[in-house]
């Protein structure tokens, strides 16, 4: 696997290549999805950070340039469709945006390795340290799962992030795989033509 280089902030970030990008971005547009939200799918992170007890949780759909939230729980429920991913001046997180670079966050490195990932605390690894959304947005937690529909292809993921470490340990790990499992169900059904 190749990566792009390290950017110079000194801290390790690497940005994974994803070969499969071409190819998910076709799938989801034929199942219509990544870029509308659709209310089943905020319902579905809102329950999903009831049952991991977080702060933020997301479904999330990626093309060759971006992330895009189509499910999105915030604290606050303060969602902005077009407002920059980073928090304010003050350090408040007035609303996070739907969308986000390939380069934020983790969830790009769930969808190239095809499996969940688990970050208690974000600082313990250097290679995810130095993403932008630690400093920028304050992400210390992380847990998601990929989305690998029936066709094998891993059309994005949902994840949970808190902004304190959590020991979320095997059963985060189960529950966010469960979730995963739920949800790439109920986007079969919706190519049925059964809806979401």
């Amino acid at each position: 696997m190749s990566y792009d280089p390290p950017r110079p902030a000194g801290r390790l970030l690497l940005t994974p290549e994803d070969k499969d990008a071409p190819a998910r971005v076709r799938r989801l547009r034929r199942l219509g999805l990544g870029e509308h939200t659709e209310p089943a799918f905020d319902a579905f992170a809102d329950r999903l950070a009831d049952v991991a007890a977080v702060p933020y949780s997301m479904v999330n759909f990626i093309d060759e340039n971006r992330q895009f939230f189509a499910g999105l729980h915030t604290p606050d429920g303060n969602v902005s469709a077009t407002r920059p991913v980073p928090a304010s001046a003050d350090g408040t997180h007035h609303g996070v945006s739907r969308y986000m670079t390939r380069d934020y966050g983790f969830c790009p490195h769930v969808v190239v390795r095809r499996r969940a990932l688990v970050l208690e605390d974000v600082c313990d690894y250097p290679r995810f340290a130095g993403n932008p959304v630690v400093d920028e947005i304050g992400v210390r937690s992380y847990l998601g799962a990929p989305l690998i529909d029936r066709t094998g292809i891993a059309l994005g993921t949902v994840c949970v992030v808190d902004l304190e470490p959590r020991p979320w340990g095997r059963a985060g790990l189960e529950t966010i795989k469960t979730m995963a499992a739920e949800l790439v169900e109920q986007l079969g059904q919706r190519e049925g033509g059964a809806g979401f």
